[in-house]
């Protein structure tokens, strides 16, 4: 088996771990399988020579077909304050994506109603009045086209499992690459044509806001388009 990539660090300090997570490798998983969890407390144990286990909080996720910036906590406090700031939206995620095909317009918001459909292990559209309906909301604007595919900026305005996903294939749109949710075009390198470019939170501890951007993976290339 391949050895999987690995995350490059983009910063750190006492409370936070800023990495560029590499498509193909998840952010948590099992205990005998890459992951960035796994990658994280084993990069903090041997740097900083700790001995026993060192905490690791996942706050948030990207799925193992995305690439881009993703947070990590050291420390309790950390994690806690972390995750308040996406529960009250105070977290700003910024992808880029590559599209099938040209949306209709240059810019606009897209929103659906959403349930987990555990037994597939996805995301669908679905009715407003179902009790496990939850609501995503996304923004977009076109950075480059051509005929049969669109680059876009898009901003989660909520933040639901495979939002941008399963909302770009309602629209008619799926992510370059992306089987799961009809796309009829190849993978990008180890992934899908999805990527965290750009996070911007509240130090947890120095209130301090901070911004962190990662460049598409160099896989895209052979897509020929950018902005």
């Amino acid at each position: 088996m391949p050895r999987s990539p690995s995350p490059v660090v983009l910063y750190e300090d006492n409370h936070l771990l800023v990495l560029n997570k590499p498509a193909g490798l998840a952010t948590v998983g099992t205990t005998d399988r890459p992951s960035v969890y796994r990658w994280a407390g084993e990069y903090l144990k041997q740097k900083y020579n700790k001995p026993g286990n060192v905490f690791v909080g996942i706050v948030s996720r990207l799925d193992t077909v995305t690439s881009g910036v993703l947070v990590v906590a050291r420390t309790s406090k950390g994690a806690a304050r972390l995750s308040e700031q996406i529960r009250h939206s105070r977290m700003r995620k910024v992808y880029q994506t590559v599209v099938e095909g040209q949306l209709a317009s240059d810019a606009g918001t897209l929103e659906n109603w959403l349930r987990k459909d555990d037994a597939a292990h996805r995301m669908r559209v679905t009715r407003a009045d179902r009790d496990d309906a939850q609501l995503a909301r996304l923004r977009y604007r076109t950075l480059a086209q051509l005929h049969d595919k669109s680059l876009l900026e898009v901003e989660l305005l909520t933040g639901r499992k495979h939002q941008i996903r399963v909302q770009m294939s309602a629209a008619g749109h799926p992510v370059w690459g992306d089987r799961k949710y009809a796309a009829t075009t190849p993978a990008v390198g180890a992934g899908i044509a999805l990527h965290s470019s750009v996070l911007e939170l509240e130090h947890p501890t120095r209130r301090e806001p901070l911004r962190f951007e990662a460049p598409p993976p160099a896989a895209w290339a052979a897509l020929r388009l950018s902005p």
